[in-house]
């Protein structure tokens, strides 16, 4: 027999060996139960070897200890450079805004600009309902049950939650005639509240309920989906029959060509001229007695 062949036939027995004998120490520690000698044997051998395992423990404990150190000093640091980012930036936007809201100031100190009325503040609603409509294909007007008794007088704007309606062209002691926005000879100055791109909204020709944002300058941003507003200006002791601020419609479609001076902007508006019950008319408070 070879030195190899020999060598590997006494790995296998030292290995079946080991097998066999760990099978006799299980056995024989189910058979001696808590009390047995091969019990006895095994706590004085874990008693014997615990002050090792205790000093092992000891020392790795430093280690372990330092490793959570490290990596809690890396976390923090980690954590409070991105605050001094978030800091930085914040002081910057504060400072711009200061610089905006000075800059404001100056320009209508310098300029003399006298502030329109501003919806809701400076009006007190009327409510009223919408008792009839025109007759006529093409009349977008509505009647309703407040009038002169109750402080309502012509061009005084008319609301509903959603927006704006339009304005009073006639007025009796009980009822008012209403313009609705969507009539061909409506329009208001209005401005887009997320760019400040300002225009007229008209109707749109060839449709009921459809609007447009008039004499937008080609640069000037709009964008799908921003609201208009009502833009409220006053200038020169005039001012804007609709007061600031209230909401008109989005914008739904925005194009523009090289022949044409303006961009051709739609706005879906928020009110539904269709389904008018109930309606608000403001009346300035400078005038309510």
């Amino acid at each position: 027999m070879s030195s190899r062949s020999s060598g590997a036939l006494k790995r296998r027995l030292a290995v079946g060996v080991l097998v066999l004998l760990s099978l006799v120490l299980v056995t024989l520690s189910f058979g001696s139960g808590e009390d047995g000698s091969l019990s006895r044997v095994q706590s004085a051998g874990a008693s014997a070897l615990r002050p090792f395992a205790v000093g092992a423990e000891r020392v790795a404990q430093p280690f372990r200890d330092a490793y959570g150190w490290v990596d809690g000093l890396v976390g923090a640091r980690s954590e409070a450079e991105r605050l001094r980012a978030e800091v930085r930036e914040l002081r910057q936007r504060a400072i711009q805004s200061e610089f905006a809201l000075q800059e404001n100031e100056y320009l209508r100190r310098l300029l003399r600009y006298l502030d329109g009325p501003r919806f809701p503040d400076d009006f007190d609603p009327v409510a009223a309902e919408v008792i009839g409509r025109p007759a006529g294909a093409f009349a977008q007007a509505i009647v309703v049950s407040a009038g002169s008794r109750d402080g309502v007088v012509a061009q005084d704007p008319v609301v509903t939650a959603d927006g704006l309606v339009g304005i009073v062209t006639r007025v009796s002691r009980g009822t008012a005639r209403v313009q609705l926005l969507t009539d061909q000879e409506a329009a208001v100055s209005a401005v887009d509240l997320r760019t400040g791109a300002e225009g007229i909204v008209l109707h749109a020709r060839g449709t009921r309920e459809t609007l447009v944002l008039d004499r937008v300058r080609k640069q000037d941003v709009v964008r799908l989906g921003d609201e208009v507003v009502t833009a409220g200006w006053s200038t020169a002791g005039l001012t804007s029959l609709y007061p600031k601020g209230i909401p008109i419609g989005k914008v739904t479609s925005v194009g523009q060509t090289d022949t044409d001076l303006f961009q051709q902007v739609q706005v879906d508006p928020y009110v539904d001229f269709g389904g008018l019950d109930a309606v608000l008319v403001l009346v300035p408070k400078e005038r309510t007695p």
